[in-house]
């Protein structure tokens, strides 16, 4: 995948967890660009090559699935409320809300910096997605630097969002007063009196589509164009947003090109229906988690979020110049036979034969995968299952055949991605520590993860310490992003 493709994908993932426009990042990266450009100008502050003040602002909430379950925790609906939080007028208000935010603020850079590193952005790059909530005056988190100690990025790229969301939300002229509330606070005064002169004529630009013309928001990863990165890192990003669903992409990718492979489709195909599985679950992120708790019971516009959810990967493709395709395919990840899925509502013939397939693979990854209050089903449970949705008219008879009239799928190791290769070389996990840290990722407690493995919570503790340790990681999802792209966790 390419490494530009990989960013607009992380950037529009972003904007749907964080319940935002769905050109947010971009609109907020074009600013961010015109932002470094003046201060340069103006002799404020110090700051990498201009693009770079793009490339944070597009990865910027590339960190937002993997503190997910923190914030639906804190917030109830982590989507709704972090908008909420991010159109917040009072700076006074704002801040005291983000003063509770400590662990989040710590998952959400820890990750995003580790995504820089993979996609092999420079050095810099990674350092402002570490860095993305320090505020001038100290108060931010996740380590409370303050002034010159802060990247110069970090700001521009705080005032460009701050420009683009309050300038929509409440309008120009409340959208400067309320940067100027915040300066010498979570930005320096002269870089916030410098964009509220020159605010007013970037927003005409905007709104006159300046960001979508020559490719500028996509500046700080141009000279990376002939890069690539794995595409199965944006899929376990994505994966991070609910914990029992980690690897559930690999799975799902994996599953359908068995499955094409078994009813004689090319090579061709089969390739593109596992990286299609790798990118169905973009539309995920605009689902709260609290959806998928166990034994919720959904409303109408509950089930309407989750109905948009393929809509929302199908967009997605707009933004893919190489995987346009695959994303196209992937939106028909919930369709029906009998007409009754989403978001299209199409039937029989109308949904072409990858897209049975893919539907079919993700309905047996799904049986097959546990969740909270629910236990995954044995192969030959699952192949029953998905057997009678096929008589039923849900499915596709031969593409539900090819995908469980095998063993099932395989418990494999995932692949080391080529940024991780020489440090995968350098970590290795005990066989304890693998179990340890595999229980963690989905999710469970120490307290949990002991009973299962039948062992002590002081034992897992000590084990996931030395997980966290040789992974130089603080977080649990940090340490699975990590170990899930060197291949040290089973998928």
């Amino acid at each position: 995948m390419p490494v530009l493709d990989a960013v607009r994908a992380l950037a529009f993932v972003g904007d749907l967890s964080m319940g935002q426009p769905v050109d947010h990042s971009t609109r907020a990266a074009w600013l961010a660009t015109r932002v470094a450009q003046s201060a340069r100008a103006a002799g404020i502050g110090t700051g990498g090559p201009d693009g770079h003040a793009a490339c944070v602002a597009l990865l910027r909430w590339s960190g937002c699935t993997a503190n997910a379950p923190e914030f639906s925790v804190l917030m109830g609906d982590d989507v709704t409320g972090r908008d909420a939080m991010l159109s917040m007028a009072s700076a006074s208000e704002a801040t005291a809300l983000a003063s509770t935010f400590g662990d989040a603020a710590l998952i959400h850079c820890e990750v995003a910096g580790e995504i820089a590193r993979l996609l092999g952005l420079p050095a810099d790059i990674e350092q402002a997605m570490r860095c993305l909530f320090e505020t001038w005056d100290g108060g931010g988190k996740p380590a409370g630097l303050s002034g010159d100690a802060v990247p110069a990025v970090v700001f521009h790229v705080a005032l460009a969002g701050d420009l683009e969301i309050f300038s929509r939300v409440h309008g120009l002229p409340a959208a400067l007063r309320y940067i100027a509330e915040r300066a010498d606070g979570k930005y320096p005064k002269a870089l916030a009196d410098l964009v509220a002169r020159e605010a007013a004529g970037w927003m005409a630009a905007l709104d006159d589509g300046a960001h979508e013309r020559g490719g500028e928001a996509d500046a700080g990863v141009d000279g990376l164009a002939a890069l690539e990165t794995p595409l199965e890192l944006v899929a376990d990003v994505i994966d991070l947003k609910i914990p029992w669903m980690t690897g559930l992409s690999r799975r799902v990718a994996e599953a359908a090109r068995d499955a094409a492979a078994a009813l004689g489709l090319d090579e061709a195909v089969q390739e593109r229906l596992h990286r299609a599985g790798l990118l169905h679950g973009i539309g995920r992120a605009s689902v709260p988690n609290a959806l998928w708790q166990d034994g919720r019971r959904l409303g109408e516009a509950d089930r309407e979020r989750l109905r948009l959810m393929p809509y929302w990967t199908g967009r997605a493709a707009r933004r893919l110049t190489a995987l346009q395709e695959e994303a196209e395919l992937a939106s028909y990840v919930d369709e029906r036979m009998d007409g009754s899925g989403a978001f299209r509502g199409v039937a029989g013939a109308a949904i072409p034969m990858p897209a049975r397939v893919l539907a079919a693979a993700s309905r047996w990854t799904t049986l097959r995968t546990a969740r909270p209050g629910t236990a995954a089903l044995d192969v030959e449970a699952a192949r029953a299952a998905l057997r009678a949705e096929a008589g039923a008219g849900l499915l596709d008879a031969q593409a539900a055949e090819a995908v469980c009239g095998g063993k099932g799928w395989p418990v494999r190791q995932g692949s080391a991605t080529a940024a991780t290769t020489a440090t995968a070389a350098t970590v290795s996990l005990s066989a304890r520590e693998t179990e340890v840290l595999a229980r963690i990722a989905i999710g469970e407690s120490n307290k949990e993860a002991a009973k299962v493995l039948g062992i002590s919570p002081a034992t897992v503790r000590t084990h996931l310490e030395s997980a966290f340790r040789k992974l130089e990681c603080s977080t649990r999802a940090a340490a699975t992003l990590k170990a899930m792209t060197m291949g040290l966790l089973p998928v």
